[in-house]
């Protein structure tokens, strides 16, 4: 990718989010790090068993619809608080209960570690609704990247396996396809805040192997499912020069060919998660303004 081709906007923040550390110190940090805060929403910690959940409650009126969120980071690290201002943004604005679910991380806790902590989260969603006042048919599934890419994975299994569905999917640059990070030719492309590299060694140790294998286990990979019929309405965002932008193009193509109901949301000029780390840019707060009114057209009331 070339700098000029990014958003002039963009270029401060994006040099600060390349910045290279370990796996054990972006750990660390995201589990500390400040987090803004709001007077109209309450955030609490909680558990669904040993999986840590963080929810977001308005404070005063509240739509009576939820939101499943998943934070990215490549399956290797992340937390809760680093969407803490997309959260209490969505919160906010859509008088929407979130509840935003940890889990935990390859290579130490392979397929199916993240995405049965995810399932957690949900059921436990559902068992709290009542108490929350979420209307269990208001419910949507969303995530960025990585998260993204556990939520598409959660959607499929949520349909397979019947109860409460979700009615709609919001994802942010989502990490669908482990065949991407087998292109070894993409391993030269300097692809900025997310690279092949990186994805490779995501996806092998959630895999427990090398990547592209015929035949991965079921829910591990959601871009490799080939009947999408039935699953709910899906909104995909991501920028046109972002290593998955391949990727999301086709199982946005996919979903629709499956007669499921798409909108895309493509950036042109934007990197990997630019919404997160560059929160503040109109580039991101205009994008972030089109999910939420996306968002709150799939959570309204069904007549």
């Amino acid at each position: 990718m070339e700098l000029d081709r990014v958003l002039p906007e963009l270029r401060e923040p994006m040099q600060r989010a390349q910045v290279k550390a370990p796996r054990w110190l972006v750990r660390a940090a995201v589990r500390v790090m400040r987090v803004p805060r709001s007077e109209r929403v309450r955030v609490r910690t909680a558990k669904a068993g040993a999986v840590r959940l963080r929810t977001y409650v308005p404070v005063g009126v509240r739509s009576g619809a939820g939101l499943l969120w998943i934070h990215g980071g490549g399956l290797l690290f992340g937390d809760a608080r680093q969407d803490e201002a997309l959260c209490l943004s969505t919160a906010e604005r859509l008088g929407v209960v979130i509840v935003s679910v940890n889990y935990r991380f390859a290579p130490e806790h392979p397929f199916p570690a993240a995405h049965d902590d995810v399932r957690a989260g949900w059921h436990w969603f559902v068992e709290q609704a009542a108490r929350l006042g979420v209307d269990l048919g208001r419910i949507a599934v969303g995530g960025e990247s990585a998260g993204a890419g556990l939520a598409a994975a959660l959607v499929q299994r949520l349909h397979d396996g019947g109860g409460v569905q979700p009615v709609a999917q919001w994802l942010f640059a989502p990490m669908l396809d482990d065949r991407t990070a087998a292109r070894r030719d993409l391993d030269a492309v300097e692809h900025f805040v997310w690279d092949n590299r990186s994805n490779r060694e995501g996806w092998s140790g959630y895999l427990r192997g090398e990547p592209g294998r015929a035949d991965p286990p079921p829910y591990a990979v959601p871009a490799r499912r080939t009947d999408l019929r039935g699953l709910p309405s899906a909104y995909l965002a991501y920028g046109d020069i972002e290593l998955f932008a391949a990727e999301d193009r086709a199982y946005a193509d996919a979903l629709e060919a499956a007669g499921v109901p798409v909108t895309t949301d493509v950036v042109a000029g934007a990197p990997h998660g630019f919404e997160n780390w560059a929160h503040r840019t109109p580039v991101a707060q205009s994008l972030l303004t089109r999910a939420q009114a996306w968002l709150a057209s799939a959570l309204e009331p069904r007549r």
